[in-house]
């Protein structure tokens, strides 16, 4: 029976980043929904959640740093979803479930690297293990698929080819490079860029069998780079040093390195750059498993 069980105080519940090593677009559904096909792996740069129950009904997240408002949050709205979709499966709501949610935000928004669709999934994950829920990983990302796209991968936590919207995940296992990412100063619309009538949606169809014997690209990037010149800075200062690529819809551009020592050399020059020296940048190691699934799997 579901109950009320205490986090421990400082358990710190992972969101980690991904990159997205590809991204093609092969056609878009009726309801504007877009059908791609995209590469993601995870890397071992996070948000950190803490969750502290409570004994009443309410949903709270604290954050410093951190200024949207909870009504417009994902990371409330996941917690509300998750604790909606029990009642509904079990048509009961005599018992309270609310929580304290303490948020460290590390990833910046806007930047194609999944921030919030990680913050989302791991409350979903986390919240289903503290008030013992049991859902399983694939309802859980049903559930999540309700709030955006993204965040399935992030509740199954292997990097994956998704395909349709998003949600139809394989389990693929890329090489775990070191990638240095920097962040041009600039927040893109993902909805803008999809609405984008130069965007290209008839990319032809990759097998998954085929992957590791095509150029890896963004479709997105050269329409992120028109309406956002910063990112083709990006993009031209990281090429001088190492193939540059766009995660997602950007604005983060990423490049691969067989080592961390090279990533982190490249990242020293670009600070050096006087345009890039301030942009928000980090190296961090490609991930095949989601750190919060290595979490779980402690516990």
């Amino acid at each position: 029976m579901p109950g009320n069980s205490e986090s421990p105080p400082l358990e710190r519940w992972p969101a980690p980043a991904k990159l997205n090593l590809m991204l093609h677009i092969t056609g878009q559904r009726d309801d504007g929904y877009h059908v791609l096909q995209t590469l993601f792996q995870f890397v071992d740069f996070a948000d950190n959640l803490q969750f502290v129950i409570r004994d009443d009904d309410q949903i709270t997240r604290q954050s410093q740093d951190f200024t949207l408002p909870e009504s417009e949050d994902i990371i409330v709205r996941a917690a509300s979803l998750l604790r909606q979709c029990y009642r509904e499966k079990n048509q009961t709501d005599s018992q309270q479930f609310g929580v304290d949610i303490k948020l460290e935000k590390n990833i910046p928004m806007g930047a194609g690297l999944g921030g919030g669709s990680s913050d989302a999934a791991t409350t979903l994950v986390a919240l289903n293990k503290l008030w013992q829920f049991a859902f399983s990983m694939d309802e859980l990302a049903e559930i999540g698929l309700q709030l955006g796209a993204d965040v399935p991968v992030f509740v199954h936590g292997f990097a994956a080819f998704a395909e349709g919207v998003g949600e139809k995940l394989s389990p693929y296992s890329p090489d775990e490079k070191w990638f240095m990412v920097v962040v041009p100063p600039v927040h893109v619309s993902t909805k803008d860029v999809f609405c984008n009538p130069q965007l290209t949606r008839d990319c032809s169809t990759i097998k998954l069998c085929d992957l590791s014997r095509r150029e890896l690209r963004n479709v997105c990037t050269p329409v992120v780079v028109k309406s956002y010149p910063e990112v083709g800075q990006a993009i031209d200062i990281v090429n001088k040093y190492s193939k540059a690529c766009m995660s997602g819809t950007g604005a983060s551009v990423f490049s691969g390195f067989d080592t961390k020592a090279q990533a982190e050399d490249v990242l020293q020059k670009i600070k050096q750059n006087p345009v890039s020296a301030s942009w928000f940048s980090f190296v961090a190691k490609g991930l095949n498993q989601s750190p919060l699934h290595h979490m779980l799997a402690a516990q």
